[in-house]
């Protein structure tokens, strides 16, 4: 009887196998788009984005693709020559093609539209403790290549150590208003300290609403420069002295120092959907990268949820405005003052999608994306959802 039993679960567990297969095979064959051939051959200069968005109504659904072909041993790492069967009925698969010995894998994102970001911006809790400039050769202003900064706080600082300059730009603030329509997430600009300068269109609801009761998602350092140290704090000397190194940002008083990571960031990434779904409202755009407050494709935003809330490099969000709250100027008239009507009152409009944007670098509570796609610019206080989501 135990025999009988032990059988039957095995041919359960099969069944069941099997089903998932043929369900997950035919759901993806309902994303292909119609006219896709049967393989595909894949050139130098392909990105997993791309070839799922050429054959797949859904590009974060990429994985489907390469599980159809066995022959790719790692889903993962694809490269240029390999033949990627699209025949998803007859399950035809066809054999991997010539490979240079030096050939690179393809990523999902070509890695240059992102490594300025992955170098030069990082997000971290506090930066009063790190090492600052507290002085420039000849009394400068700005110091670059080939000068020297005076650096406080590095007492045991040794010839030949190298730190990257960095500089605290911005403070990314989160505020749960329990009752109200939504929550308030700010991006409070730092003066060369490092502390909140006056923002007077925020003015207002800082007064009303105080840091009391914020939560802090983390301050932006932004890369300035690489040094060396030639001298440590010796001889009564009360500064260790730092021979800039690069061309780029010129370094200024009150720019801070850390260490220089080997390998700080990932080199590939690989499109999927989000772990799990976020409650409305809290995941938002807080800032679009280089520019005030809009964004298209291949530029770079800053979303208010990171590692905690499940986000991950390669996490695809959709990104939406937030529908308006329009007064019914046929119920209430045409010349009705928006301030006279109770925000219950109003007409909740749909939100209107944007575009695609995929996570490249994840901190705790703040996490970078590239947009890949979009059909109108994407704003700072637009909210992210499921790639999928029908609105």
């Amino acid at each position: 009887m135990a025999r009988m039993l032990k059988r039957l679960s095995q041919g359960l567990r099969t069944t069941c196998v099997v089903a998932m297969m043929t369900v997950a095979t035919y759901a993806t064959a309902q994303t292909m788009r119609g006219d896709h051939p049967d393989t595909y051959v894949v050139v130098r200069g392909d990105t997993l984005w791309d070839i799922a968005g050429r054959f797949l109504q859904r590009p974060w659904l990429w994985p489907e693709i390469w599980q159809a072909n066995p022959q790719i041993q790692n889903p993962h790492l694809i490269y240029p020559g390999d033949v990627i069967s699209l025949a998803y009925l007859n399950r035809v698969t066809a054999s991997p093609g010539p490979r240079e010995a030096t050939v690179q894998p393809i990523d999902a994102i070509p890695l240059s539209d992102v490594e300025p970001f992955l170098k030069d911006l990082r997000v971290v809790d506090s930066f009063e403790h790190l090492p600052y400039v507290v002085g420039l050769e000849e009394d400068r202003l700005r110091a670059t290549q080939g000068q020297v900064a005076y650096i406080r706080g590095l007492p045991d600082a040794a010839p030949g150590q190298r730190y990257a300059v960095v500089r605290p730009t911005v403070r990314y603030t989160h505020l749960e208003r329990a009752g109200l329509c939504c929550d308030l997430f700010h991006k409070d600009d730092l003066d060369f300290r490092g502390r909140r300068t006056l923002d007077f269109q925020q003015y207002w609801t800082n007064v009303i609403t105080p840091d009391k009761g914020q939560e802090l998602l983390g301050y932006e350092l932004q890369r300035v420069n690489v040094g060396t140290v030639t001298r440590g704090e010796v001889g009564g000397i009360q500064a260790s002295t730092l021979l800039l190194d690069e061309t780029g940002r010129e370094v200024r008083v009150g720019d801070r120092l850390i260490p220089i990571d080997a390998q700080p960031y990932d080199l590939q990434f690989f499109p999927h959907a989000p772990a799990q779904q976020l409650e409305y409202g809290r995941a938002r755009v807080l800032a679009v990268a280089d520019t005030l407050s809009h964004g298209g494709p291949r530029d770079v935003v800053v979303l208010s949820v990171g590692a905690r809330e499940g986000v991950d490099n390669g996490t695809v969000f959709s990104m939406w405005r937030e529908g308006t709250q329009a007064i019914d100027r046929v119920e209430k008239g045409p010349d009705r003052d928006a301030d006279t009507v109770f925000f219950e009152n109003k007409v909740r409009l749909p939100d209107e999608f944007a575009g695609h944007a995929m996570v490249f670098r994840t901190y705790d509570k703040v996490s970078y994306a590239l947009v890949m796609d979009s059909i109108k610019p994407t704003k700072i206080g637009y909210h992210l959802k499921h790639p999928d989501a029908p609105y």
